[in-house]
């Protein structure tokens, strides 16, 4: 077993103790898993030792998000371990301790000023991620720049998303942070990286609700047979499996991309954001159409990752946002780098 199998049967049962419950307004994220993925040290796994993290490679971190997120886990983990660690990180911001939540979030209408030894924050920021949860938030300002900021004692909107996690309002009034300037390369990365953490939860999400699926189909009976036996169950099942497929193969070589420091990076996860998020549509609407009305009660777990789905779905950028990305990039040059571009092999 690799170190990256133990990683994940780590996740899992830890996991394993937690099951998934619906969010509301008295209860938006798991404390206490997060306490017990922190405590195992695996709120730093990716981030270097050097910085405070604990070290390991960012496939390890990925496979951390991705177990976490097809387990309908409601905490930070992908922000932290994906975007906003690897940013503070590469700016050269001190890390905040691994055991506080850290969040990311983009904050074009925040100006930065320079006060003492750091600069003052102000403005509102809108659809934070676990905002209300998270200790401390790396914005990307524009300029750009990343800036560092503790978030306590900031007032946070209690606005969510479908699934009903924390997507808030920050209103920085005035509040200190750490800011270091960024390139409009990095600044463009950094975008393209949250994306891409979102298309990790997505293909995993994804693949589980399809798990659920096919499980369920071999197990519920119509007719006397199994409802799998039947042949437009079957190719509903093919279709969905197709689209699964298809995200985790542009979701993979994403993260190939990223970890060699390939300058495909924000090509890559504009085109596994867009294809991640197109299969949401597929996948979603026939996994509930095969369980029918159960599917949609709140007692059942299909709804833990549809509801993640849609909402995941939209946010970092939609599919418009991230195709007008790809095409531009991709036409870049009159087009005369869209052949090699489309038979490139990471």
């Amino acid at each position: 077993m690799s170190d990256q199998d133990l990683v994940v049967e780590t996740v899992r049962d830890i996991l394993s103790g937690f099951e998934p419950f619906v969010l509301t307004a008295e209860r938006r994220w798991d404390a206490g898993l997060w306490s017990a993925l922190a405590s195992s040290g695996l709120t730093g796994v990716g981030l270097p030792e050097s910085a405070g993290g604990s070290g390991g490679e960012l496939a390890d971190a990925v496979a951390i998000v991705r177990t976490l997120a097809a387990g309908a886990a409601a905490v930070p983990v992908a922000e932290q371990l994906l975007v906003a660690g690897p940013a503070v990180v590469a700016a050269g911001l001190p890390l905040p301790p691994v055991e506080e939540p850290l969040t990311f979030a983009v904050a074009d209408s925040v100006s930065a000023v320079p006060a003492g030894e750091g600069f003052t924050l102000t403005g509102s920021v809108a659809d934070v991620p676990w905002a209300g949860a998270a200790e401390h938030a790396a914005l990307l300002l524009p300029g750009p720049a990343l800036a560092l900021v503790s978030l306590e004692g900031v007032a946070a909107g209690d606005a969510f998303n479908l699934a009903g996690e924390p997507r808030g309002s920050l209103a920085l009034g005035g509040v200190s942070a750490l800011v270091a300037p960024l390139t409009e390369g990095q600044a463009e990365e950094l975008r393209a990286g949250f994306a891409l953490a979102r298309s990790v939860q997505l293909a995993a999400a994804l693949e589980r609700v399809l798990d659920w699926t096919v499980q369920y189909a071999g197990e519920r009976h119509q007719f006397g047979r199994p409802l799998g036996k039947f042949q437009a169950i079957q190719m509903e099942l093919a279709e969905m499996a197709g689209e699964v497929v298809a995200v985790t193969a542009l979701v993979d070589a994403a993260v190939q991309a990223l970890a060699h420091g390939s300058s495909d990076v924000v090509l890559a996860a504009a085109a596994a954001k867009v294809r991640a998020g197109a299969a949401v549509e597929v996948v979603a609407r026939l996994a509930h159409q095969v369980h029918g009305a159960i599917g949609f009660t709140q007692e059942h777990k299909l709804h833990h990752l549809t509801r993640r789905l849609w909402s995941w779905r939209d946010e970092a950028g939609s599919e418009l946002v991230w195709s007008r990305v790809l095409a531009a990039g991709l036409l870049a040059d009159g087009g005369d780098g869209l052949w090699p571009a489309l038979t490139r092999v990471v």
